[in-house]
């Protein structure tokens, strides 16, 4: 395939300011966790860890569903504008006052609670903003450059975010998640979309209910959100919260973290390669298999493995998430009607995020009551029988991609 045609997306100028700003902000965004979780363990815990993990998170459970009716209200890119401004100040405050003091934990988790609240209206504008940048023929070429743009800062933030921590202070690290999120404000300024208000003034409630109406009708959408609610514990409250503890313990500390992170985002980026040029013809069957990939770091992580094993793993693990993550929002864009798409996703975010702050903050003391590789084993366990029990729903196994059932049909 020539490059004009896996990055014709990027020929249309109002994804191209996206892509570009998304583009920055994401290589922030993957230096902020190992940065973050460094600084609060020069004078924490694991718990503590989970706490402010479970801060940033809560925020975004509480308001999701809001920010879903917002975005679906009002102009979605001043929707994404604003939250980027908000999440802008918030790290860049916090970076300083890491370089200039030593933040107490509530200090920690109130900026990082800041954060969610950007991440709760801009997430669903999210969704709904791509396909308004985009043509309709290039939309899953436009995620899986999102993808890929995401998965390249995955290998260049936390390996920039590991160096940076190994010879100087993390709150660098987190000052220049905070400039990242500027350049993506700027971006959005500069996107010229046309917005029309609706004619139909309907109340805040009754969009609500419509959203769900939406998610609850499509059984394959709700089945694979209740999956990642699950999902998303067994799989991120681990290895998020417990692995930057094992990589201090047993493997060399920040670098070693970094470099690992480092290797899931290149395997992020070679999925997001393959989704550049390939249109499964079940795509969320193919999404729901290649999450028990994570099940491998999981259990390289609990054995202590080498760090190129846990690496390894790593690598696999993003190939699966790249592909998961475009083929599910590709599927949500085609499937769900624009004008709920907002609410739909809101969601879809809430039902895969609800457990996820309560994870965080308990996974670290039960794996001081069970131990750390007993907690991790588990969760590579409960994550292989998750997904076969999704795979039991025939609308997840049956569903086709339009374009490839356009295909059959005209032949």
């Amino acid at each position: 395939m020539k490059v004009n045609e896996w990055a014709g997306a990027l020929k249309e100028r109002n994804f191209f300011l996206f892509f570009l700003g998304q583009t920055a902000s994401q290589v922030g965004t993957g230096m902020a966790p190992v940065a973050i979780a460094f600084a609060v363990l020069r004078h924490g815990t694991a718990s503590d860890v989970g706490f402010v993990s479970a801060a940033g998170l809560a925020p975004v459970v509480i308001l999701i569903l809001v920010g879903g009716v917002i975005a679906d209200r009002f102009s979605r890119r001043v929707v994404m504008l604003t939250s980027d401004l908000v999440r802008t100040l918030a790290e860049l405050g916090l970076g300083a006052w890491i370089l200039l003091a030593t933040p107490p934990l509530w200090g920690f988790m109130a900026l990082a609670a800041v954060v969610g609240i950007g991440s709760a209206f801009f997430n669903p504008a999210l969704t709904g903003l791509v396909p308004q940048v985009v043509s309709e023929a290039r939309l899953l070429q436009a995620n899986a450059l999102n993808s890929l743009s995401s998965s390249i800062a995955g290998v260049i933030g936390p390996a920039l975010a590991g160096v940076i921590i190994a010879v100087s202070n993390p709150g660098w690290a987190v000052l220049i998640d905070g400039v990242t999120y500027a350049i993506s404000v700027a971006s959005l300024y500069l996107i010229s979309i046309e917005w029309v208000a609706s004619e139909t003034v309907e109340t805040f409630l009754f969009q609500l209910r419509s959203g769900w109406t939406e998610f609850w009708s499509r059984t394959w959408l709700w089945v694979i959100v209740v999956e990642f609610s699950c999902v998303n514990v067994l799989i991120f409250a681990p290895i998020f919260v417990l692995g930057p503890v094992i990589a201090k313990q047993s493997l060399g500390g920040a670098p070693a973290w970094g470099l690992i992170l480092a290797l899931e985002g290149a395997g992020a980026v070679l999925g997001g390669m393959v989704m550049l040029r390939w249109n499964p013809k079940r795509p969320l069957l193919v999404a729901t298999v290649v999450t028990v990939a994570w099940a491998w770091p999981l259990v390289a992580l609990a054995v202590r493995a080498p760090v190129y094993v846990i690496a390894s793993g790593g690598f696999v693990a993003g190939v699966g998430l790249t592909v998961f993550g475009t083929l599910w929002t590709t599927t949500m864009q085609r499937e769900v009607p624009t004008e709920v798409l907002s609410r739909v996703s809101a969601y879809d975010w809430f039902g895969s995020l609800v457990f996820l702050p309560i994870g965080m903050a308990i996974v670290g003391p039960i794996a001081a009551t069970c131990g750390i590789t007993a907690t991790m084993v588990g969760a590579a366990i409960a994550l292989i029988v998750l997904v076969g029990i999704t795979l039991t729903v025939p609308s997840i196994t049956k569903l086709r991609s339009p374009l490839v059932a356009n295909r059959i049909v005209a032949n």
